[in-house]
């Protein structure tokens, strides 16, 4: 048995375009997956490291009431997806819990590092303005997290060019379905 959770970010949810494919491909593999949804945010956390924190541990604290029936010993295989502030979280409960989870980042925070990456890949927009590139590179170096940037695009892995932005969802589901959902 396999398990995929997705643990979305502040205002990007699992009808999304990153986790909505991320979800539809984990089910083709056969994963069971679980959509957790995050609310109560402050307002305005861009920028404050003090509310981004604050956001984590508000989504920390809604995933361990939504996972609190999952026994994931159950499971052969656990994958945890997260974006922006659900990297974090997905860390997080991971480490808190011991569970042995291969861990998706997509747009990954500074925050997201203060958690062990092992079994980490993450995907990058180079005008996010959400997380310098130069620190989330640093970061994932010192990790020994794999990185994937993709020019131009912001905290969504969006440009503008809505063809380019459909070929970046694109290349994000071709490099987690050679990564880990074979």
């Amino acid at each position: 048995m396999k398990i995929c959770v997705l643990f979305p970010g502040v205002g990007y949810h699992c009808d999304k375009p990153l986790l909505y494919y991320s979800a539809k491909l984990a089910e083709k593999k056969g994963y069971e997956v679980v959509k957790l949804s995050f609310t109560g945010f402050t307002t305005k956390i861009k920028g404050s490291g003090e509310k981004i924190g604050s956001a984590a541990e508000t989504a920390l604290a809604q995933a361990e009431q939504q996972l609190a029936d999952t026994d994931f010993s159950a499971f052969d295989e656990v994958v945890f997806i997260g974006k922006s502030i659900g990297t974090a979280a997905c860390l997080a409960y991971r480490q808190k819990y011991g569970i042995s989870a291969k861990c998706i980042l997509l747009t990954p925070l500074v925050q997201t590092f203060d958690f062990d990456t092992k079994d980490c890949t993450a995907f990058h927009g180079t005008a996010d303005p959400w997380a310098d590139t130069a620190i989330i590179r640093q970061l994932c170096k010192v990790s020994g997290v794999p990185l994937y940037e993709y020019e131009g695009a912001n905290h969504s892995l969006e440009t503008g060019d809505v063809f380019r932005d459909i070929k970046n969802v694109e290349d994000t589901l071709e490099k987690l379905e050679r990564l880990w959902l074979l």
